[in-house]
């Protein structure tokens, strides 16, 4: 099978692959959902803890590193393919340039939605993408009948989830101390909220991510702020700036503790995406 990815040519011979490495979390755990964990080698730059109905499945995998490997790790390994969640994961000084691996028999492969490429970027990211996504790694791994029972059963999920009705705003606060990186107009953030039912006070800007400043964010003054909880940076944390920040300890959303709070894998595109949803609309409920 031969397909254009994110501007590469990726090509996997009839066997399906046997000596798999995932880099992130997004790409371990859809394979793990689809069944081909006792085909994973090696797993590296995981965002978090797997969820649980994944635990057991993952349980025995090597971690080769907990940021991106280098390539002479990878190649350690003898993989014949190679699973990145990020386009810049492979780089001369990460798993190593595409066309090096592919000429040392290494297929490589970019979750379609992280794509960066001019004419292969989402914009902006749909869930029929994401779940796309999720049949087309499953025919290269070899469990496309897997990959298409996934994204039924998610589709059905999301089908069953109503959105907030009430047009609250919101900002997606992903990190960033003296200057926030929120989430914009055409990335998984965006789509989240969106599916929600909460508009996004940065749509108005084409990306995925940007920067932008606290005294932006409090003049957009959202109804409420989206954080995302991480192990190396936490909701809590982020809370505690927010409320220790003289710009926006003030702000409505803030100083009424109006916080929905994601956790770091969910917000990348991947199998998390529909709970993310179904939790932002549920902890919107409660405020």
């Amino acid at each position: 099978m031969t397909i254009d990815n994110c501007g590469s040519t990726v090509t996997v011979p009839a066997t399906p692959p046997q000596r798999i490495v995932t880099i992130k979390s997004s790409t371990l755990e859809l394979l793990l959902a689809l069944g081909v964990g006792d085909h994973i080698v090696g797993s590296a730059y995981s965002d978090g803890p797997l969820p649980a109905e994944l635990a057991a499945a993952g349980a025995d995998i090597p971690v080769i590193s907990e940021k991106v490997p280098s390539q002479e790790a990878v190649l350690e390994l003898d993989p014949d393919f190679v699973f990145g969640g990020w386009e810049s994961n492979f780089s001369a000084d990460g798993v190593g340039e595409r066309e090096t691996l592919e000429s040392l028999g290494v297929a490589t492969y970019v979750a379609p939605a992280a794509c960066r490429e001019s004419g292969y970027m989402p914009d902006p990211l749909t869930f029929d993408q994401v779940f796309d996504g999720f049949v087309e790694a499953g025919r290269l791994v070899g469990a496309e009948a897997a990959a298409v029972d996934l994204a039924a059963q998610q589709r059905t999920r999301l089908a069953d989830i109503t959105p907030d009705s009430r047009e609250l705003t919101a900002v997606w606060y992903s990190s960033g101390r003296d200057q926030p990186y929120v989430g914009a107009g055409i990335g998984a953030p965006e789509l989240l909220m969106s599916t929600a039912g909460l508009r996004n006070v940065f749509d108005d800007v084409h990306d995925s991510w940007t920067s932008t400043s606290w005294e932006e964010v409090a003049d957009r003054d959202p109804s409420v702020i989206v954080l995302v909880d991480s192990a190396w940076n936490t909701a809590a944390s982020k809370i505690a700036l927010l409320k220790s920040n003289p710009v926006t300890a003030t702000m409505p959303a803030v100083a009424g503790d109006r916080f929905i709070i994601v956790d770091f894998p969910a917000t990348e595109a991947g199998i998390r995406n529909v709970d993310a949803v179904a939790s932002i609309v549920t902890q919107l409920a409660k405020l």
